[in-house]
């Protein structure tokens, strides 16, 4: 094999792992998930707002429930009192005042319970909503992470074949020329060389000036120029 082929084949070894590389960071499902997990944040942020509006009235209305239940069952006492006691008529009409009072209580307190419970309602019916909406993508997210674990592994599969197949190929070229692609290759990315394609250097896609084209096409066997913008060796 000549040094040139040697150094395409190892040229071709890095591009597929750079694209391989680049297929595992940027999956399509990665791209969902983002989206997805943006809107979940946007979801948790409207569900905190909602239930701090909800914790407030739903407060007021337990302690309210709890007021009424008790003068609730105060007034049955009180009832219950009435209807069995022996009491002279001063303690009786004294039982009968208080629990005329109680009524009232109760009833003030009532109309507040159903005041808290009718505002209370919409807040419960968003928070719930929110959480419905949410429920389809926190199961799509939990799917997505799956996917994509078992599709990165995948291509670390491969990708350990592939560095193993370009050691291989690295070893076939001489190491004076290897030196010079592997600094290239450590400075630009992608691979340390590059091939001419309709006059512009097929690694960082810029022109060759007309001189330098003219340059690439003379260079004598075994020698390879090197890009003046990107610094890639490029190849005959």
């Amino acid at each position: 094999m000549s040094e040139t082929d040697a150094l395409r084949a190892l040229m071709e070894a890095d591009r597929w792992i750079d694209r391989v590389g680049s297929q595992r960071n940027h999956l399509p499902e990665m791209a969902e998930l983002a989206t997805l997990e943006e809107e979940l944040r946007e979801l948790i942020k409207a569900l905190q707002q909602a239930q701090d509006a909800l914790e407030p009235v739903h407060t007021a209305y337990e302690d309210a429930k709890g007021e009424a239940d008790r003068l609730g069952q105060r007034a049955k006492d009180l009832e219950k009192t009435l209807a069995t006691s022996t009491a002279n008529a001063r303690e009786l009409s004294a039982i009968q005042n208080e629990l005329e009072h109680l009524r009232e209580l109760l009833g003030r307190s009532e109309d507040r319970e159903l005041e808290l419970l009718i505002e209370l309602e919409p807040l419960d019916e968003t928070v719930s909503a929110i959480k419905n909406r949410a429920q389809p993508g926190i199961a799509r997210r939990l799917e997505l992470r799956g996917i994509i674990g078992e599709l990165q592994a995948t291509l670390d599969e491969e990708l350990v074949s592939l560095r193993s197949d370009r050691h291989d190929r690295a070893r076939a070229v001489s190491p004076e020329l290897l030196a010079r692609y592997d600094s290239t290759f450590a400075r630009v990315g992608t691979s340390g060389a590059a091939l001419v394609d309709g006059g512009r250097c097929d690694g960082c896609r810029i022109a060759l000036s007309p001189l330098d084209h003219d340059r690439w096409k003379g260079q004598a066997a075994g020698t390879f120029m090197v890009c003046p913008e990107c610094g890639r060796l490029l190849l005959p």
